[in-house]
């Protein structure tokens, strides 16, 4: 009871402050604030495309995927990667990393090797795979007695 009186009152106080600035020209109705993260850019110094290239570089030597094998160059805060690679999901941490690294944007465009594009349709062909199983599919071992599920009458 008392948070809604605290409520109720907070908001009768900004409504006349509102009403007495109005009198005094300003524009009546509630005030607007800017989104936390307006203010929080706004706030931040803005890194030089240099500080942010070197950032994605070390994000990659820190990674599996290796700097050596990409060349990345930052404009406008705006990363270019380029280069190839043998496993697909590398293209997405390529992406992943340089956003954490500060690019505003990426344009990625690493190559996929024909082998892994094959290898990757092959494990489409091949189905689910043993871990993926959906919710109502038969298992092939049965639940261990610790596994299962406590009900809460027990």
């Amino acid at each position: 009871m008392r948070s809604l009186l605290m409520v109720v009152a907070l908001a009768a106080a900004g409504w006349a402050a509102g009403a007495v600035n109005a009198g005094a020209g300003a524009p009546s109705g509630p005030a607007k604030v800017a989104p936390a993260k307006a203010a929080a850019r706004k706030s931040a110094p803005a890194r030089s495309d240099a500080d942010i290239e070197k950032d994605i570089r070390a994000r990659f030597a820190r990674s599996k995927i290796g700097a050596e094998k990409y060349q990345v160059h930052v404009q406008g805060g705006v990363a270019t990667i380029e280069g190839k690679t043998d496993v697909i999901q590398h293209k997405g941490v390529a992406t992943r990393l340089a956003k954490l690294g500060g690019a505003v944007a990426v344009k990625n465009h690493i190559e996929i090797s024909e082998a892994a594009k094959e290898k990757a349709a092959k494990n489409l062909e091949s189905g689910r795979r043993r871990a993926q199983i959906k919710r109502g599919d038969a298992r092939s071992e049965p639940r261990s007695q610790t596994a299962a599920p406590k009900s809460p009458h027990s």
